[in-house]
């Protein structure tokens, strides 16, 4: 059952970031609230202010542009970015993980910014943008800074933001020439969390044939999302090979740090992110072959 607490509603950021400042002791930021709805009722979270940001106007916003590439706003649903032509067009990866992100009803409601703050090491989004190389800006009432996202997540349920501070704005470059990102997660009932996910990105030189930048990048195999460095590094310079794909998909399994709980056994999980790391890099290889 959820305890009583006050409820607060901004309508401009300046206005958060002042009841942030105000009530600094015991609050808890709502959006979409998909997920700290569920953390009152089951009595892990009793704020005893709650600050409503769904109607800031400016943050729930989808731009791109060619210098600065794609900029998706803290309140902007999943939904808005499921349909968004933009993202169709320029990050199609987007496209594919968020319509296996929940349920459409959560879809309708549910954040960007909500469900990177959460620090669910399981949420969808994290890894794909990580892959993509993303950042975060942040504020508070003091000052504004952005972060690249790999860094934003601490530990379980834990990330980089501070008391008073609120997340603005997802940040993602335009992709180099002969780029694609990919990704999957592996689940029993579809739209759940993932038991394991893995986003890889892969960038080939001009003639399509070495690999000059990669990242693979698992979700629920470690407290955050966890970029496979070593798996990556031994992509770099080299063509494909099924000899190279056996030796990156084996080194993404040991360079996880998952747990084991009710879903799956943490063998069960690295035997997963070897499966889905391997079949990942594949496919976001021969996808680079023919991007521009």
């Amino acid at each position: 059952m959820i305890r009583d607490f006050n409820y607060l509603r901004a309508s401009t950021v300046k206005e958060a970031l002042d009841l942030l400042e105000q009530h600094k002791d015991d609050y808890k930021i709502i959006c979409g609230g998909q997920s700290l709805l569920i953390l009152m009722r089951q009595g892990l979270v009793a704020p005893e202010y709650l600050i409503d940001i769904k109607n800031i106007k400016g943050l729930n916003t989808i731009n791109f542009d060619r210098k600065n590439g794609l900029r998706i706003g803290a309140t902007t649903t999943h939904r808005a970015v499921e349909k968004s032509p933009l993202i169709k067009k320029h990050y199609s990866v987007l496209l594919d993980m968020e319509e296996n992100l929940a349920s459409i009803q959560t879809r309708n409601w549910g954040t960007v910014g909500g469900n990177l703050a959460h620090g669910d090491p399981a949420g969808d989004p994290g890894p794909v943008f990580i892959a993509l190389n993303a950042a975060v800006k942040m504020a508070n009432k003091e000052r504004e800074r952005t972060l690249p996202l790999e860094e934003f997540f601490i530990d379980y349920f834990e990330t980089a933001l501070e008391e008073g501070e609120l997340l603005l704005e997802v940040q993602m470059p335009i992709p180099p020439p002969k780029t694609a990102t990919v990704y999957e997660k592996f689940n029993i009932i579809k739209n759940e969390l993932g038991i394991v996910s893995v986003a890889a990105s892969i960038t080939l030189d001009e003639n399509g044939l070495s690999c000059k930048d990669a990242r693979v990048v698992l979700g629920a195999a470690a407290p955050t999302p966890k970029r496979a460095k070593k798996a990556e590094q031994m992509l770099v310079g080299q063509t494909l090979d099924e000899k190279l794909l056996d030796k990156v998909s084996e080194k993404a399994s040991q360079e996880a740090d998952p747990i084991a709980d009710i879903h799956a056994t943490e063998a069960y999980r690295r035997s997963m992110v070897k499966a889905l790391a391997g079949k990942m890099v594949k496919k976001a290889w021969e996808q680079a072959k023919t991007s521009a």
